[in-house]
């Protein structure tokens, strides 16, 4: 019937909907820090069975196939990108990029499980702790990185181990060290905003370790990870959804212009 028509054109649209929403969020992250594109994926509602593959024919034979009409397609699921960004340099002491597998652990400021990010863009804060540059909240990084009021250089090595240089001294001073944490699945992180995530069920418990060794990536100081959008696939993406979207919209019309072909056929 065409009524079934209409609905099942209609669940289409409200997919390709979502898929613009995820399309349009990836764009407007093109430029944030170590942000991870979106995907969604589809899949096919259940069908409507008129006759099922194998049915008994009057001969007594089996019919090879079957007659089923599928009844529409909803979004399955959302993938993060985990594909590693290009590096930006900065040449600030205090912005660190991860090469590879990782991390970055920061406190939760309300208790709780700590959060993870990857944008090393980094502070310090009146206590002279080292924390995630948000406007926001200053999300210390953990384990707790301290830093002197009279440093004058800091390095940190490909390894995460933080050295300063103190005013009046020519020796450098060994400080804490940076650990990243990896997990069995990155893309069962719950995206939280504010280039935050957080361990799920589905993403398994962390597992913390020192940058370069073996499953971690390493540290580079003076980058930051870019945005792993890339625009132009994002916009040919834009293209297809959105040609798709005016093709369920022709089918929801063909449906529309049969059923006003059966409503006049007693004039």
């Amino acid at each position: 019937m065409s009524v079934q028509t209409l609905y099942t054109a209609a669940t289409g649209m409200e997919a390709l909907e979502t898929k613009l929403d995820v399309i349009a969020n990836n764009m407007a992250n093109v430029n944030t820090t170590a942000f991870k594109r979106d995907r969604a994926n589809f899949e096919d509602l259940f069908y409507r069975q008129i006759r099922a593959p194998g049915a008994e024919n009057a001969d007594g034979s089996r019919a090879p196939t079957g007659i089923e009409v599928g009844l529409g397609v909803r979004v399955s699921s959302t993938q993060s990108n985990q594909v590693q960004g290009a590096f930006q340099t900065t040449e600030k002491p205090l912005d660190v990029a991860i090469e590879g597998a990782g991390f970055f652990q920061v406190q939760n400021p309300n208790g709780g499980d700590p959060f993870y990010t990857r944008a090393g863009n980094f502070n310090v804060n009146a206590d002279g702790e080292l924390v995630l540059g948000s406007a926001n909240t200053g999300y210390r990084i953990q384990p707790s990185i301290n830093i002197p009021p009279d440093a004058v250089e800091i390095l940190i090595s490909s390894d995460g181990v933080v050295q300063y240089r103190t005013a009046g001294t020519t020796e450098l001073q060994q400080g804490e060290q940076i650990q990243i944490a990896t997990f069995i699945n990155p893309e069962g992180l719950m995206k939280l905003g504010d280039n935050l995530y957080s361990k799920t069920v589905a993403s398994g418990d962390e597992q913390i370790g020192n940058p370069g060794d073996p499953g971690y990536g390493q540290l580079r100081q003076g980058f930051l990870e870019a945005s792993n959008v890339e625009p132009v696939t994002e916009l040919i993406d834009l293209i297809t959804t959105q040609r798709a979207f005016e093709l369920n919209s022709q089918v929801v019309q063909a449906g529309d212009q049969i059923m006003q072909v059966v409503a006049n056929i007693r004039r």
